[in-house]
């Protein structure tokens, strides 16, 4: 078990931009994660498993609904926080944070928004410890990029509601205690419904042969007649922008998150390539080593500088999706760059479980197509800046 050495890069001093809270809330997260994260997470993504005794650290460092109100059981801090805490986790492994980020943004987040008082109280407390596990139903076999034609739906029956279909690739289903499902009613319009395990006809069978995202649970959810009671609708948002507004969330955290994948890769890559002698001296004084490096820390300084300004944006209420689309597919993009190009460095010493370049790189491949794709991020800030939507 190798000890974790990661350093954090500030090229440009951006601690100055953090206020004593960020800072104590980051260095509390990133302590974690060398302690209970670093050591353990090789073992869990080589046998394609979650280590669930993580779960409650996670809850105590404020991996679930850091910025959800405390009298909801969430610790009440700030978009900036919540960014500090994603990237931090990500630094250990993209599939914690797919549990954390799913946990705060897709479930938390449209109970807390769309849901009513009771909903509330009686789901936030426990998912803001981890002791309830939540996952997001939006994703159809048939159906990703293009949510609003989803065929998952549910009817009317006087005293309850009946919810048929299947979603797909939906991170924490296998042991989620409730879903947060998407459904269409007898009109069409898109609703949430909280769907809770040990319902009968609702099913999570797992996704397995994965080569990305390893040390993440993935499944299905499928719901054969399923009896929804009618209290668990949520009430205050319908149709395709309440899914929507939850994804906002999320990319958000994905932003940072990537970032902090980015950081574990260039801080392993710069050792190593300080230490590996070639040629009678380290490659880290050779030119084109020096020029992978340093394009390195320029992209996570640029990435940095980008995720914070939006932030602030969101903490003023006025982050735009367009913006928050540029900075995921940015980051993300960002990352998997340098996760390969750290792995030359490492030459075939980057393949092998002792780092953690090759996982992060794996991982990164489903970051950069989960939660709106690449190329459809792409088409949200074409359609933004010329008014034009090329989705049809």
């Amino acid at each position: 078990m190798k000890p974790d050495l990661f350093q954090s890069p500030d090229y440009y001093n951006l601690d100055d931009l953090l206020n004593e809270e960020h800072k104590l809330v980051r260095d509390s997260a990133r302590a974690w994660v060398k302690r209970e994260v670093s050591p353990i997470i090789e073992e869990y993504a080589q046998r394609a498993e979650f280590p669930k005794q993580i779960i409650k650290g996670l809850g105590e460092i404020g991996g679930f609904g850091p910025y959800i109100p405390v009298e909801y059981g969430g610790a009440g801090l700030d978009q900036i926080s919540y960014g500090l805490i994603m990237q931090e986790i990500e630094r250990g492994d993209s599939g914690v944070r797919s549990t954390s980020s799913v946990q705060s943004s897709l479930v938390m987040y449209p109970i807390w928004k769309y849901g009513n008082e009771e909903q509330r109280m009686k789901y936030l407390p426990k998912l803001a410890t981890g002791e309830f596990i939540g996952c997001f139903g939006l994703t159809e076999p048939n159906y990703g990029s293009d949510p609003g034609s989803m065929i998952t739906n549910f009817k009317d029956m006087g005293d309850h509601y009946l919810l048929n279909g299947a979603k797909m690739w939906i991170s924490n289903a296998p042991f989620a205690d409730i879903a947060v499902v998407w459904a269409k009613n007898e009109e069409g319009r898109i609703h949430g419904l909280i769907v809770e395990r040990g319902m009968e006809g609702f099913t999570t069978p797992e996704t397995h042969n994965k080569w990305s995202l390893r040390a993440s649970s993935t499944g299905e959810l499928i719901f054969d007649n399923v009896k929804v009671p009618k209290a668990n609708l949520l009430p205050n948002k319908s149709g395709l922008g309440a899914p929507l507004g939850c994804l906002d969330s999320a990319r958000y955290g994905i932003a940072w998150g990537a970032i902090g994948a980015a950081m574990d890769c260039y801080d392993t890559a710069l050792r190593y390539a300080k230490e590996r002698i070639q040629f009678d001296k380290p490659i880290a004084g050779t030119q084109l080593q020096q020029k992978k490096l340093a394009e390195m820390i320029t992209e996570i300084t640029k990435a940095q500088l980008l995720t914070w300004r939006l932030g602030v944006l969101r903490n003023e209420g006025r982050a735009t999706t367009a913006q928050i689309s540029m900075a995921k597919r940015n980051n993300v993009d960002m990352a998997i760059n340098i996760a390969r190009e750290a792995r030359q460095i490492l030459g075939a010493m980057g393949i092998i479980g002792d780092y953690s370049i090759m996982r992060h790189m794996m991982n990164l491949e489903s970051v950069i197509t989960y939660e709106g794709t690449h190329d459809i991020h792409l088409l949200i800030t074409g359609m933004d800046i010329t008014g034009i939507p090329a989705f049809k």
